[in-house]
């Protein structure tokens, strides 16, 4: 059973503020998905047994003649384990492919990868990002450790574990902060209303984390925020059209800013709750084959006015749901050019726990737009400064609700 969806790529992911909840990233565009051969999480090689000739037309005993130097004349010999250099060698043969989206993750890499398209992981639930040059809790999720330790949104992290974040980047400080549930964890916050730092020790637990927020605000206008395309994305976002149909807003925002990707099945499915007929998406592969992904023709959103917001940090499935709204012209972007993530990948679970995740095609908006490298022009160019966040300013939101307000009849 195969299951197409999006992924993510961390080592490309530009984001000012990086709403990363304590989570792993990656970026990438569709993929499908295949069960493994087996289910066995012991490693299924024996090095001895690979230098059997393969049968290629070059010769392999190259390979086991670097592997028996490394063993024999490395410096720290002592600390090389077969498995580090076995997986590292494989993680070089995906990057001989020269595509930053073809990569092996061995067991541990492609764990945390299932984890963040679940939504789950263990830390302390927290929503981080950089101001003034700090790392500065965002937002603490309601009811996970960090909340329930005294965490507030504005805290300074100054130290983790007595080590300083001083010149740390906000990717650094999560992979410090994160851990296995049960475990403590120490942050040394500056608090505007406080003295002297405050050491505020955290026990690190399993953390849930929902893709889709909905708000209707007192204005009339309702804004879904989604920031991820993720296992519970669907769900969630069919309520959110529940509660449009319900309180019959006087406009939607549907913010996908820094929004990496997730499900393709799922971006089809956000379209088509504008778009009525028509591909939403399209595949392109080699020798000229295409495949047109089509709307399900359940538009129940067609008939409210809408604008997308989108950023640098907006790609794969957020691009596909922004281009088709674009080009079928039922909303209106607004905000920064987005990422670019044009092409599909295949993710191919491996015997031993691993992955492979490879570029097989790329994908088009349904007017042929190929967005790869360049992204998804706003039509309304806003740009949100580090001014802006360090004053807690939001003038792309500022300027959706200025359009959707405008001239509104409802």
């Amino acid at each position: 059973m195969e299951n197409n969806y999006e992924n993510k790529d961390r080592r490309v992911w530009p984001r000012w503020l990086l709403i990363i909840l304590l989570m792993g990233a990656s970026f990438a565009a569709g993929i499908s998905w295949s069960q493994p051969a087996e289910n066995s999480k012991q490693l299924a090689y024996s090095p001895e047994a690979l230098k059997a000739d393969s049968g290629s037309n070059f010769n392999f005993n190259l390979y086991w003649e670097v592997w028996d130097r490394l063993k024999s004349d490395y410096v720290d010999k002592n600390k090389i384990k077969d498995e580090d250099m076995f997986y590292g060698s494989l993680r070089g043969l995906a990057a001989s492919m020269d595509d930053p989206y073809t990569i092996f993750m061995d067991p541990e890499e492609a764990q945390e990868f299932s984890d963040d398209l679940s939504g789950t992981f263990e830390g302390i639930g927290a929503e981080v990002g950089m101001r003034n040059d700090l790392i500065t809790v965002i937002a603490p999720l309601a009811g996970m450790p960090a909340e329930k330790a005294g965490i507030r949104a504005g805290d300074k992290i100054y130290a983790i574990n007595s080590e300083s974040t001083i010149g740390l980047g906000v990717d650094e400080a999560v992979k410090k902060i994160r851990g296995p549930k049960g475990t403590e964890v120490v942050l040394t916050i500056i608090r505007q209303d406080e003295e002297k730092p405050l050491d505020i020790k955290i026990i690190r637990d399993q953390i849930f984390v929902k893709s889709v927020k909905t708000e209707v605000r007192k204005d009339g206008v309702m804004v879904i925020t989604v920031s991820n395309f993720n296992d519970d994305t669907l769900d969630l976002f069919n309520q959110a059209i529940e509660t449009a149909l319900t309180k019959n807003p006087k406009g939607l925002i549907l913010d996908l800013r820094n929004n990496p990707g997730g499900y393709l099945d799922t971006a089809i499915s956000m379209a088509s709750a504008w778009v009525k007929e028509g591909p939403v998406v399209v595949e392109q592969f080699g020798e000229g084959k295409r495949q047109e992904y089509f709307a399900t023709g359940n538009n129940r959103l067609g008939s409210f006015k809408t604008v997308v917001l989108i950023n640098g940090g907006s790609a794969s499935a957020s691009e596909i749901v922004a281009g088709a709204l674009r080009d079928y012209k039922k909303a209106t972007i607004v905000g920064e050019q987005s990422y670019g993530k044009g092409s599909v990948q295949s993710l191919r679970d491996l015997s031993d726990g691993s992955a492979l995740k490879v570029t097989v095609a790329k994908w088009l908006t349904p007017n042929g737009d190929f967005i790869n490298d360049k992204g998804i022009s706003p039509d309304v160019e806003v740009k949100l400064s580090k001014d802006d966040l360090n004053k807690n300013v939001d003038p792309q939101m500022n300027k959706a609700l200025e359009l959707i307000l405008k001239n509104n009849n409802k």
